[in-house]
Formats: C-alpha cells, sequence, structure tokens
C-alpha cells in the first residue's frame, strides 16, 4: 500500500468507493477547470491543493493529531474558527457537496431531503470522507429544520457530535443565546483537547482568521475590475478551499494570487473579454465539488464576478474585533461578528436583501442568479420576496432551484442563455 492508501484504510475509508470518488472529482475538475483559458498563475496552487485533497491535506490532519491537536469538523460557517485556533485546533470543512451514495444515505433520511444534507450522510454512509473520519469533534449548528432533525440521526454514526444552537431572530436575546451558546463550545474545545483558551491564545485565533478573511475580501475587490481578472469558478474554488486549508498557507497563497490580479487590472487583462454581462450569484452554498451552475454560467457567455453565499462574501464579509483585554469581551466580539450573517434562516432578514443590492452596484453587475438547492425551504421560501424586490427596482434576477445531479445541465443552460439575452437587450 502507498503511504496514503494505508492512511486511509487506518481512517477505515470504503477504499473502493474512495477510489471511485477521486476518479470522479479528478474528472470533473480537469473538464472544469484545467480547460479554462488564460488562468492566472496563482491558480496552480489551488490545483495542487485539490490534487492532494485527500492525501497530503489529510496526512497533516493526523500527523497533527499525534502531536496532540485536536481536529474540528463542521458544516456551516456559524462555527467560530477562532475558537478552535485557540486551543490549537485544526477546523476543517466537511464532504457535503455532491450526489455521492444518496441511496445509503435514504436509508436513514427523507428523499425529499435537502441534497446537502443528504450528501453528508452520503459520505459517511459511504465511509469516502477522510475528513469525516479524521474529525475529534463534528460540530452541528441548528440552521434549519433539516440539519436539526438529521444531527439526532447522525451523533451515533460519530465519534463526537456536538450542536451549537442558533437563534432564529435578529433580537437582544438571540445574540444573547448566541453568546452563551459560543461559551458552552469554547468548555467543549477546552475539554477536548485539554487546553485551556487565553487571552493572548484567542487573540492569536482572531488574528490569523482575520488574515485569511482579509486576504479574500481583497480578492473580492479585484472582481470588480472589468474585464474580470479572475473567473467565477476559479474564485469560487479559492472560497471553497478556505475551508480546508491550513489558513496560514492559505493567507499567503490568497496574497501571491492577488498581487498577480492586481498586475492584470493594471494592464487591463482578464479572463473575457471587456463588457462580458457580469453576474452576482446569491442563494445556497457551493461546497465541493458542486461547481455545476457556475460552470453553466460561464460557458454560456457571462462571468460571475461576487457570490452572496456562505461560501463567499456572507462568509467572509465581516471580521472580528481583536482589540478587547480579556476572553469575555473577545467572546463579546466573536458572538457580534457572528450573529451579523445575514443566513436565510432568520426571519425577518432585509439585511441579505440590502447586501444584494449593493453587491450588484459595487461589482457592476447585470443580473442577480438567484441559486436554491431543492428542498432548502429558507432559501427557497426567501427568493421570491428576493426577486420581487430586486426586478421592481430594475435589477434583473433569474431564480434556479436544483439539486447535485446533473440530469438538469440542459434546462439550465437553456434558462442561463434566455437570460443573457433579456439583459443584452435592456
Amino acid at each position: 500500500m502507498s503511504d496514503y492508501t494505508q492512511m486511509w484504510s487506518d481512517l477505515g475509508l470504503d477504499l473502493a468507493g474512495h477510489d471511485a470518488l477521486l476518479s470522479v472529482l479528478g474528472g470533473a475538475y480537469q473538464d472544469i477547470f484545467l480547460s479554462q483559458k488564460n488562468r492566472p498563475e496563482g491558480m496552480e496552487y489551488f490545483d495542487f491543493v485539490m490534487s492532494e485533497v485527500h492525501g497530503l491535506r489529510i496526512k497533516e490532519l493526523m500527523e497533527a493529531r499525534d502531536q496532540g491537536r485536536i481536529v474540528v469538523g463542521s458544516y456551516c460557517v456559524f462555527v467560530p474558527e477562532e475558537l478552535v485556533l485557540a486551543v490549537d485546533g485544526i477546523s476543517v470543512g466537511l464532504c457535503a457537496g455532491a450526489e455521492f451514495n444518496f441511496e445509503g444515505a435514504e436509508e436513514v433520511v427523507p428523499r425529499n431531503l435537502c441534497p446537502l444534507i443528504k450528501s453528508a450522510f452520503g459520505f459517511k454512509r459511504g465511509l469516502v470522507c477522510p475528513y469525516l473520519e479524521a474529525s475529534d469533534i463534528v460540530v452541528g449548528e441548528n440552521t434549519c429544520d433539516g440539519k436539526k432533525k438529521s444531527y439526532e440521526i447522525l451523533a451515533p454514526m460519530v465519534n463526537d457530535l456536538y450542536v451549537v444552537d442558533l437563534p432564529q431572530m435578529k433580537s437582544d436575546s438571540g445574540k444573547k443565546l448566541l453568546r452563551e451558546e459560543y461559551r458552552a463550545f469554547m468548555a467543549k474545545l477546552e475539554d477536548k483537547s485539554a487546553r485551556q483558551i487565553t487571552l493572548d491564545s484567542l487573540k492569536k485565533g482572531i488574528a490569523v482568521t482575520n488574515a485569511k478573511r482579509q486576504a479574500v475580501k481583497r480578492l473580492a475587490e479585484l472582481r470588480k475590475a472589468d474585464p474580470a481578472p479572475i473567473s467565477g469558478l476559479d474564485a469560487l474554488l479559492v472560497n471553497q478551499i478556505f475551508f480546508y486549508d491550513d489558513p496560514v498557507r492559505f493567507t499567503a497563497s490568497v496574497n501571491a494570487l492577488c498581487d498577480e490580479l492586481e498586475e492584470r487590472v493594471k494592464k487591463g487583462e482578464g479572463v473575457f473579454p471587456k463588457g462580458t454581462p457580469r453576474l452576482v450569484i446569491s442563494g445556497c452554498p457551493m461546497a465541493v465539488p458542486n461547481w455545476k451552475v457556475p460552470f453553466i454560467v460561464e460557458s454560456s457567455g457571462a462571468v460571475i464576478v461576487g457570490e452572496e453565499s456562505c461560501v463567499g462574501e456572507r462568509g467572509t464579509r465581516w471580521l472580528t474585533a481583536g482589540d478587547g483585554t480579556s476572553v469575555e469581551e473577545l467572546l463579546d466580539a466573536i458572538t457580534e461578528r457572528y450573529f451579523n450573517i445575514d443566513c436565510a434562516v432568520f426571519t425577518p432578514n432585509p439585511s441579505r436583501l440590502q447586501h444584494i443590492e449593493e453587491m450588484f452596484g459595487s461589482y457592476n453587475a447585470r443580473g442577480i442568479v438567484h441559486y436554491s438547492l431543492q428542498f432548502c425551504h429558507p432559501y427557497i421560501v426567501e427568493s421570491g420576496p428576493v426577486e420581487n424586490d430586486l426586478e421592481g427596482s430594475g435589477i434583473p434576477v433569474l431564480r434556479l432551484e436544483t439539486d447535485y445531479s446533473q440530469e438538469d445541465t440542459g434546462q439550465i443552460k437553456t434558462r442561463v442563455e434566455a437570460f443573457l439575452e433579456r439583459i443584452h437587450k435592456e
């Protein structure tokens, strides 16, 4: 066995299923990303990360565990990486972005369930996600009813499931609830790691996490240029790898990419011709390897210049204030930062609509693609009012509801092309 194969075996993965998954993933990556023209050279690092996403990165996690560090896996941006880093832990996103082993998932969860949730169960029951198997703690969060009830089923399948309760309204009592949940999560991390969170360790965790966000925010600013210096697909990939890679190495790599993009902008160089229709995609998160809709959009004559999504600006636009003089003050700052996230789970949720409108203007976009996963009720329900308000303000909107399968790609492409024709006429 190779080093990686032995490692995967030690993690208890189904090696045949895992090999099949990597083969499909590699083929899709080749077709979608490596076929792009005029890609920035800085994307070579992210190509390497994807080639080693189940290899070298998992090896790093296992070595860290051997050194006494804990690995904390999660499915949501409401899990504070700052707290994980404060106990010298490693925060990683878990597999939930592909239609894999849905048959196995549907043995324990309903068929008409959000594809993201079913994907998480498919990966677990198929024993093919090394991040999940390498996690010392799996952190869930009550963002929606589907997740809330599904965690009851997932709990006996993993070593240590910890669920963070989230408020459903932006109120004083909601913020108080979130702070107490984060305090309890701190205690869980301290107990699991046998390390105490101190003022210095928490400041360091905040600084590392903020630096990572600032690098991605710098990338977002450069995407405002016309012609776009980077494709929406490549920018999405960077935002996806945000959840997997070593944070310090990731930050340096994104900043190196941005240095290159700044030179492109100065020279007026882009990956698409100047004047290519610019779109912002809004709605549900897109976890690796969910690249279907962006690929269709950008192969239809448009460029995606921003993502109003958890895997995008919703997850990175705010920094955490790191100037507190006690752990309690820093916990307040963390709570404030995460309470700002305008997930569709909140009701009412006017700040999200405001952010979409702001992105439309600041990125010089021509339209909004509102993307919802099937059975993701918070975003599907919110899509109607969002479309009505934006269209009432003269902002073209295309609502897409889909899943992880490829069966509707032709239909989606037809609708995208019709939407672009509408934009060209206006």
